[in-house]
């Protein structure tokens, strides 16, 4: 039989319970445990509901609430359906408040809001990583920039680089022969940004990778190190770049931080001229 399910139960985004309960998870290696996290409790109502649940599946509660009221009604209403419910928050809070004569502010998602540009960063990198040459188009709406190329004009590394500045960064290869994903130009073409490089330079980019490859054992694509397969790609990249009305950024010799600071302040500006 599969484990039953174990339920994080918060006020916030459930981040530290999640955090908490995988960590101990990770000591009990291929053991399948459900975690379940229920989110931005804010009514009794909401508390009744998950308790029912692990009752139903003989599930285990793991809370982080710090609203007073809320906690003291989970525990309550588990002890009466014998669910089992793990305090995480309770007895912290009771034993500083003890220590610092203060009542805390019981209030949700506080951590989180004092560290808000770290968690940006974190979910902007997440969601980078995830969106890296051309995995899951359909999310591209969401990212806040994208850029487009050819191969071999450095559109992962400048992702990565952009997405720890804290920008959610997706990138799609143009490849010959294939029509770039149809979500593409249904974004705002102000957030696409087009990245050429001189052909000469990805010419030899491409022959260096070619040459670790072989050393590798693998083969590439011929059709990847002709010169003039490689000039048809970048003028193929440069109409689609048109046809969509993308800015162009040319990164020929220039160290990433110097596109990205290009891009960063044209995404600023365009910020600031949407407000």
């Amino acid at each position: 039989m599969s484990p039953s399910p174990i339920y994080i139960v918060s006020g916030g985004a459930g981040a530290s319970g999640e955090q908490l309960v995988h960590t101990v998870l990770a000591q009990f290696p291929e053991s399948p445990v459900p975690v379940k996290t229920v989110a931005h409790i804010r009514q009794i109502e909401q508390i009744e509901e998950v308790v029912e649940k692990a009752s139903v599946t003989g599930g285990t509660i793991v809370h982080t609430l710090v609203d007073a009221r809320l906690r003291k009604a989970l525990i309550r209403l588990s002890k009466k359906r014998n669910v089992a419910a793990i305090d995480l928050m309770g007895p912290l809070i009771s034993r500083f408040s003890d220590l610092l004569g203060k009542e805390p502010l019981g209030h949700p998602g506080l951590y989180r809001q004092l560290h808000k540009a770290y968690f940006d960063r974190v979910a902007a990198i997440e969601f980078t990583v995830a969106h890296d040459d051309g995995k899951n188009p359909e999310d591209l709406p969401q990212a806040e920039i994208v850029l487009i190329g050819i191969s071999r004009t450095g559109k992962t590394p400048l992702s990565m680089y952009l997405s720890m500045l804290g920008w959610k960064t997706a990138n799609v290869p143009l490849v010959m022969g294939l029509s770039p994903p149809s979500e593409l130009f249904q974004l705002d073409p102000r957030r696409v940004i087009g990245l050429v490089v001189e052909p000469g330079q990805i010419l030899a980019h491409r022959l260096h990778r070619q040459r670790r490859l072989d050393r590798l054992g693998k083969i590439e694509s011929s059709f990847y190190v002709n010169p003039k397969a490689v000039y048809e790609e970048a003028e193929a990249a440069r109409q689609i770049f048109k046809q969509g009305g993308f800015t162009v950024i040319d990164a020929t010799d220039k160290p990433i931080e110097t596109s990205a600071d290009q891009i960063v302040e044209l995404m600023t500006q365009r910020k600031l001229n949407r407000i």
